[in-house]
Order: C-alpha cells, then structure tokens, then sequence
C-alpha cells in the first residue's frame, strides 16, 4: 500500500481465505505491517498453491463445524479476525449458500470471539468482515449469496451492539469491482471491463490492496471509535447516476 503505514509488530491476524485475490492480498498487507499472519486456504498445504501465502498457514473449510472448531482450537491468542473466505456455486444452492457466507462465518466469529476479548491491543480485538456490494444491489444469478452477505452486514452491526462491551471491534468493507483471479475474464472483457470501470467515478477496477487498505485500518487503533460500521470501497461505483 503505497503512502500508507500501519504497524501491526507482535499483533497475531487470521485472515481466511488467503490464498488468492483479494484475502491474499490482505494477508500479504498485515504481514509487511509486521503482523503474525495465520493464513487459511482449502488445500491441505501451503505449498499446493502457485504462490503460498504468508506466515503460517492452515486448511479451513468455511461452513464445515468440525474444520471450524479445529481452527478455532489450533490458536492461543489472536487480535485480529479477518473473514474473507466465501463460496457459491452456478447454478446456486441457495441453503449451501446461506450456511457457508453466512452461519459459517457466524460460527467462526464466536468460536474466536473469547481470544479477541482476551486481546491486548489498544483499542480492543477487531473483526473485519468482507462482504459484498451483493449485500445492496442483490444478483439474480446468487440470490443465496447476495442474501448471506445483506445477513453479514446486519450480523456485524448487531454483533457490535453486544460485543463492545467485550471491548471487540467489529466492521465490515464492501468492495467494489475487483480485479481478481475469480473476476479476471469479466475485468478483461473488451465490453464489460470498460463499461464498468466507466461507471466506476475513479475511472478503474479495484486491486486487491485497493481493499486492504481500508481493512487495515478498521483493524487498527485508529479506528478505535468505529464500530458496526460497512465501509464501501467501490471507487465510486455505488455513487453512480445510473
């Protein structure tokens, strides 16, 4: 993240889904800030993947309650929960959708919940949660997905309500168009590429740092006062006229 620096020395971050894309790129973050990074990812190891993640890594299946209470088990301290990790399918199950984006998440979040209360860090352990722009517009195609992450947005404010108190932080960001692994064929499109980044006021399609960036710093102590909140980082895709 090019101007900006944040320093996470001697913070422990599990960042799942960090093997690509847009989790990657937030692992890859937290790590040059000095964070101990716990990555996850759903192959058995790090070094089946083209590029391993940093720091350690562990396989995670989101959505499975025995892969979860093992994570969960595996760690003895943690500032940091980043939930990054999601699945859908085409054509969608919409109940497989529902229990992986949302009750997978949920259960993850509590499992760590009495570690990141436990967290020393100034202004408390903090949960990022990266939903979607799903969350507002809706999509025909994953109505299971867009309905789990609309869940998550409302999961993390009424989780901020009750857990402040616990001094946990938690927020959401919802990205824009990303440029991804995952959406490289419609970015590269010659007719969708342009005319979304045309719809976008910054003229362009996301990065990945373009996301860690804003959720770094709702992990950190200058966000101290924020909580419950959805930062939108859509380059101005959702201010659009039309």
């Amino acid at each position: 993240m090019q101007g900006v620096t944040f320093d996470f020395s001697g913070r422990r971050v599990l960042v799942t889904g960090a093997t690509s894309g847009i989790g990657a790129g937030i692992a890859r973050a937290f790590a040059d800030a000095g964070a101990d990074v716990i990555a996850t990812g759903t192959r058995p190891a790090a070094t089946d993947y083209d590029v391993p993640p940093p720091g350690e890594y562990r396989q995670f299946l989101l959505g499975d309650p025995a892969s979860t209470d093992a994570l969960a088990a595996s760690l003895d301290r943690l500032d940091i929960l980043v939930n990054n990790a999601g699945a859908t399918s085409h054509p969608e199950d919409f109940d497989n959708a529902v229990d992986i984006n949302l009750k997978g998440v949920h259960r993850l979040t509590t499992a760590v919940a009495p570690l990141l209360e436990a967290s020393a860090m100034p202004g408390g352990g903090a949960i990022v949660s990266i939903v979607s722009m799903m969350a507002v517009f809706g999509n025909s195609i994953f109505p299971g997905y867009s309905a789990a992450k609309a869940g998550l947005v409302l999961m993390t404010k009424s989780l901020a309500q009750g857990w402040g108190a616990r001094g946990i932080r938690i927020n959401a960001v919802a990205p824009g168009p990303v440029r991804t692994p995952m959406t490289m064929r419609y970015a590269d499109d010659p007719a969708y590429g342009p005319a979304t980044a045309q719809r976008m006021a910054l003229g362009r399609w996301g990065e990945p740092h373009d996301i860690a960036g804003p959720a770094l710093f709702l992990a950190s102590p200058a966000a101290a006062f924020i909580t419950g909140e959805c930062l939108v980082a859509s380059g101005g895709y959702m201010i659009a006229e039309a």
